[in-house]
């Protein structure tokens, strides 16, 4: 079998013979010939208020996202007088804690739906992130690094590593609800990565601590946009983005059958991990995805030893991330129709490529100009993953449990990868040097790729023309 379905509640005015069942059971779902739903319109999208409202919580939490991880390997070599090695450590917590709490994220944020409790506890802790650095992890670091790092790790895991899962679920699933592209409002998070990258540099420039506090800033806006937010309630339009049937969504609209909640349990999920197409992914996330952060954690202290002349390093690197992130933003828009025409599978095997070749052209050509080059690469790369990551799951797992599918899938091994590398990676900066380390971190990619193609299933037989997924229909295979 090939996707994971769920069926909803029993529905009284179905057909004679078609009968519900419970929510561990597969819904049969395949490319058919039913009526595609209509492709979201960029145009459209533009002049809805809600639009804008998600696009500034995309833009203000990865203001704060951008801001830490441009200036956080730097700021705990340069200010903290970190080791690389610690700061590996550092990095290995606060993917380890992200880990611990995926499965828990992703269940509670299916069981709440559109509700934004566990958003605004991860704006709590970013509004936190200015007292933390100024009054706890400074202090402990000159007590001791080793405490420093996990107490570090443990704290901005919960913002950054565990947090952005929530995020990004949430306002993918309010998207569907509102009928927008994903890909369209994930721009406003490319756009506040440049104006936090450029804006950055700036502030380290005067005053590298200020970096933190501009990131409790940032976090006190979301918090106002996410009180402001109007998601969609029970048995109003939109509410049934949460289900993967069509038919219950159109019975809902027209009056038929109340909207109601779809049921999420521990079978549901456990079946997710009997899908070779769900534990390919898992590897690809594990290798690929983990070690896109784990070469990006360090590479501005790599990239510093590079950099000539009388230009502060960091205020340099700060504007190459404004320039790769402004075209991000130009290449996210365009992203989605790609990833439509040559499928999430080779969206997220192409992301992987573009990887090992920045990689490994990082370890050989080191001149300046050149290592600014491999870094706009990346303009490509998260577009590539962030839309083939999300269109992969919605496509080949049930939507009902798109959060719990996202949180274990991408996030969780992701996590694991970053958990085991970051540590293991920061070592070998210490011991052999960049170059090699980076040598070694292009072959595990490349096998990761090897391994996980293999394993998943091309997607693209579960689309319509638009790009949406197909929907569910009793006569043909299912996909699990």
């Amino acid at each position: 079998m090939n996707r994971l379905d769920t069926k909803a509640a029993p529905d009284p005015s179905s057909e004679p013979g078609a009968s519900g069942a419970d929510s561990s059971s597969s819904a049969q779902r395949a490319p058919s010939a039913q009526r595609a739903p209509s492709a979201p319109s960029a145009g459209s999208a533009l002049k809805k208020p809600v639009f804008w409202n998600f696009g500034g919580l995309f833009f203000f939490y990865f203001a704060i996202w951008q801001l830490a991880f441009t200036f956080l390997s730097r700021w705990l070599e340069v200010e903290a007088g970190m080791s690389h090695g610690n700061i590996g450590l550092l990095n290995s917590v606060m993917a380890l804690t992200a880990f611990c709490l995926q499965p828990f994220y992703g269940f509670i944020q299916d069981k709440l739906g559109f509700r934004k409790h566990l958003f605004a506890f991860v704006v709590v802790v970013g509004a936190l992130m200015g007292p933390f650095f100024a009054f706890v992890f400074t202090p402990l670091v000159e007590i001791n690094q080793v405490l420093g790092a996990i107490v570090g790790g443990l704290f901005l895991s919960l913002t950054l590593n565990a947090g952005v899962g929530i995020v990004e679920t949430f306002n993918e699933r309010n998207a569907r609800a509102n009928s927008f592209e994903y890909g369209h409002v994930r721009l406003f998070g490319s756009i506040a990565g440049a104006t936090a990258s450029l804006i950055g540099g700036f502030i380290w420039a005067s005053n590298p601590d200020n970096i933190w506090w501009a990131a409790t800033f940032s976090a006190i806006v979301l918090g106002v946009l996410l009180l402001i937010a109007r998601t969609p309630k029970p048995g109003s339009a939109g509410y049934e983005a949460l289900t993967a049937d069509a038919e219950r969504a159109d019975e809902a609209a027209s009056g038929e059958q109340p909207a109601t909640k779809p049921k999420v349990d521990r079978q549901v999920v456990l079946r997710l991990f009997r899908s070779r197409s769900f534990i390919g992914f898992m590897v690809l996330m594990f290798g690929a995805a983990a070690l896109y952060d784990v070469f990006d954690q360090q590479f501005p202290n790599y990239f510093a030893q590079f950099v000539t002349g009388s230009l502060d390093p960091q205020v340099l690197f700060s504007r190459v991330v404004f320039a790769q992130i402004l075209a991000e933003a130009l290449v996210m828009v365009a992203m989605p129709f790609i990833i439509n025409r040559i499928g999430a599978k080779r969206g997220l095997q192409l992301f992987a490529i573009v990887l090992i070749v920045r990689v490994v052209g990082s370890a050989f050509f080191t001149h300046t100009y050149l290592l600014i080059f491999w870094r706009l690469l990346a303009a490509v790369e998260m577009p590539l993953m962030l839309i083939s990551v999300m269109k992969y799951i919605t496509r080949m797992f049930d939507v009902q449990i798109s959060a719990t599918a996202y949180m274990i899938g991408f996030n969780m091994a992701k996590q694991v990868g970053i958990v085991i590398f970051s540590w293991v990676f920061g070592m070998a900066y210490d011991a052999i040097g960049f170059g090699p380390s980076y040598l070694i971190m292009g072959a595990v990619v490349l096998v990761v790729v090897v391994v996980s193609g293999v394993l998943m299933e091309d997607d693209r037989r579960y689309e319509h023309a638009d790009g949406s997924a197909t929907e569910a229909e009793a006569s043909t295979p299912a996909r699990v």
